[in-house]
């Protein structure tokens, strides 16, 4: 699914919305835990000359925000990825906000693993379960990397507290602390006044193409964590990264292996890539569309493409309810992609 030359970003030829919809496969695999609230993660599949792509923005998503995410697909099914500089991507395990007693059982799923991140200020939590989850993780991986990752639950004031409790882990960063660039510039500021080290990691705040920039130009993080699907795809995330010139992080949507194969690609092409990636979350899915799954081998994915199981595709179909709500949304988002091509 390589490509030698690739094209400018913006200049990717779209498929016809018929090839597309002939192509598509709607699936609907279960979570092992729940996570972002899903207990059951749907997506959208498509089969093109280079392979497959997988659509699945979140069910909330309107269709102006949907549509990057079909970029992405598309370019990942009909044009491929650029050339890897790497031929294996560090991954860092994921604990979800699940009680102290069940982060080891978590932590098994993802084998040896040299970096680990911690979801934290769950809604209905407080300060104290998030200092026992990572109080565990640390007892039971005394040498990994940890980062957490508060989605943008906290005040700047929250967050400031939080990490009070929290800095004495040795914490790598702390991703989307607060939810907008205002919140962030002020929890990095108060954190380098402090003398603190901890560096803040900028998520949700990056998922439009122009905001990577404006985190950059705000001096509001210290590191991106990016999502290919949610910036058009691979090619358009590597291009906002260069500009950005701010180290990245690649994560993962929650993806099958078919979306884990865009990140790792994202990933694989990097020029530097400083920290582990979480691009592991295969692991807390409890299926998946290709019988040998994108996980980690060692902390590392390697980079090399996936071939989709036409028994997972029948195991994990949607029904024909949740077929038709996706089919209306492909086309729905085709038409925003169609509107916005070079004429």
């Amino acid at each position: 699914m390589h490509t030698s030359d690739p094209p400018p970003p913006d200049t990717l030829p779209l498929p016809t919305l018929d090839e597309v919809a002939a192509t598509a496969r709607i699936v609907s695999v279960p979570m092992r835990v729940k996570f972002r609230g899903v207990l059951v993660r749907e997506a959208l599949l498509v089969r093109g000359p280079a392979g497959w792509g997988e659509f699945c923005p979140f069910l909330e998503y309107d269709d102006a925000e949907s549509a990057p995410w079909l970029a992405g697909a598309l370019e990942a099914a009909w044009h491929g990825f650029p050339e890897p500089v790497r031929s294996a991507v560090p991954v860092n395990a994921t604990v979800p906000a699940v009680g102290a007693a069940h982060v080891e059982g978590v932590l098994a799923r993802f084998g040896t693993v040299s970096a680990v991140k911690v979801k934290v200020a769950e809604r209905g939590q407080s300060l104290a379960d998030d200092v026992a989850r990572v109080t565990e993780v640390r007892r039971l991986l005394p040498d990994a990397g940890i980062k957490i990752d508060a989605n943008g639950g906290w005040t700047v004031d929250e967050a400031l507290d939080a990490l009070d409790a929290l800095g004495r882990f040795g914490l790598q960063y702390v991703e989307q602390p607060v939810a907008d660039i205002p919140g962030l510039r002020a929890v990095r500021l108060e954190l380098r006044r402090r003398g603190e080290g901890v560096l803040v990691a900028a998520d949700e705040s990056v998922r439009r193409q122009e905001d990577p920039l404006r985190v950059a130009r705000e001096d509001a993080a210290d590191v991106l964590v990016i999502k290919a699907p949610p910036l058009g795809g691979v090619r358009r995330a590597l291009d906002i990264i260069g500009r950005a010139g701010l180290p990245a992080v690649v994560s993962s949507a929650l993806d099958t292996s078919v979306g884990i194969r865009a990140g790792v690609a994202l990933a694989a092409a990097l020029p530097a890539l400083p920290y582990a990636c979480g691009l592991a979350t295969v692991s807390l899915m409890g299926g998946d569309v290709v019988e040998d799954s994108l996980v980690p081998e060692h902390g590392y994915l390697p980079v090399r493409d996936v071939e989709v199981s036409q028994e997972r595709l029948e195991r994990y179909a949607a029904g024909e309810e949740r077929r038709s709500w996706w089919l209306d949304r492909l086309a729905r988002c085709y038409g925003v992609l169609a509107a916005a091509e070079p004429r």
